[in-house]
């Protein structure tokens, strides 16, 4: 059994907790290295302080727990059969009348609850196991390291497929297109968010994403992307000139990179989350862009994109060897131009080591 199940059982007995009912996808994908996203079907990892785990499951899905080297009993369902009446004996057949259930409270809905609740109506459900796992993937073993590099390495081959295919003619949505094929190619088949590729004034949307516009000379390109390999992820940005942008975008993308860089060489041991994104946010004000620089410096990530902890003003976490987030300064002006320039990284002894290791300086594509 994984050492991270083995920890949460001693976390459950530890807390008198009597099961734990995780339905977060990633969350089970976590502890068991499978990961499925059952929409409406009910997908549970039922975790006791002094019992194997088991997972329970639409039917569909019972081969492809086994087959993702889940060794422990996975039950499955039909859709025509009462799936919570099922889960409810199973887990009774464990632990007949549980007291103290652990939940995710930031995953588990109201209508769920509820379901639980009835099947279970002497249990109380103190606390909130989304603590628990936000600090539980916060720090990253020796083979979550390695698995993040692996998906920066794939992230970098993608960057190199999409600046290869910037033509004119050629829409956004066209270079997305260009760039999950030649991963599908590889064998890469999962995206970890959906490819960004955006041009001009459309990439001062930082939340936005391609459209069918034309790629045009002179501008800036920003691309964000990320894959997932064995369960992990890649998350990078970077941003290309079209021709020759103008002055002003040329000044955007300078003051950025080297808030970048200062980021990521103040980025080590001791220091304050909330000191680091001032790091950045220091010389991007300085340059008068600060009211452009709209989000937060960066996010955790790891099984996905968004993790504990965020890398903002107001969070005084101290970092520590093992933590994965992203660093991501971003300068957005409406209807001009937009630009982010994003590395994750890992926290090591004295400093940081990144994923990604596409070239920052600014590539000139003719």
């Amino acid at each position: 059994m994984k050492t991270q199940l083995l920890d949460l059982q001693k976390y459950l007995g530890d807390n008198n907790y009597d099961i734990a009912y995780i339905s977060d996808p990633t969350d089970i994908n976590y502890f068991t290295g499978f990961y499925s996203d059952p929409v409406e079907r009910i997908l549970a990892l039922i975790v006791f302080p002094d019992q194997d785990p088991f997972i329970f499951a639409p039917a569909l899905e019972v081969g492809s727990v086994k087959k993702a080297g889940w060794d422990k009993d996975v039950f499955g369902y039909l859709d025509n059969e009462d799936g919570w009446k099922m889960l409810a004996d199973h887990i009774k057949d464990v632990k007949s009348d549980p007291k103290a259930c652990a939940t995710e409270k930031d995953n588990l809905t109201v209508q769920k609850f509820e379901i639980v609740k009835k099947h279970f109506p002497n249990a109380e459900f103190p606390g909130n196991l989304s603590r628990y796992m936000e600090n539980a993937r916060l720090i990253k073993t020796p083979e979550e390291i390695e698995n993040l590099k692996a998906a920066g390495k794939e992230a970098d081959f993608a960057f190199e497929v999409g600046f290869k295919a910037i033509k004119e003619g050629r829409t956004e949505q066209d270079i997305v297109a260009e760039i999950e094929y030649a991963l599908m190619k590889k064998g890469i088949m999962h995206m970890s968010f959906d490819t960004i590729v955006q041009a001009g004034a459309n990439a001062a949307n930082p939340h936005g994403g391609p459209e069918k516009n034309l790629l045009k000379k002179d501008e800036l390109i920003l691309f964000d992307l990320g894959t997932v390999h064995n369960g992990y992820i890649s998350d990078a940005s970077r941003t290309v000139a079209f021709g020759k942008p103008n002055e002003k975008a040329l000044d955007i993308y300078k003051v950025d990179l080297e808030a970048q860089y200062a980021a990521m060489d103040a980025a080590k041991p001791g220091i304050t989350a909330a000191e680091l994104d001032k790091v950045a946010r220091d010389i991007i004000d300085k340059a008068g862009y600060g009211e452009y620089f709209i989000h937060r410096l960066g996010h955790g990530m790891g099984t996905s994109e968004h993790e504990f902890p965020s890398i903002m003003e107001g969070n005084d976490m101290v970092l520590k060897p093992g933590m994965c987030f992203s660093i991501e300064p971003g300068i957005y002006i409406p209807n001009e131009a937009g630009v982010r320039i994003e590395d994750c990284v890992y926290i090591t002894e004295d400093g940081n080591e990144p994923f990604t290791h596409t070239s920052k300086e600014l590539k000139y594509i003719d």
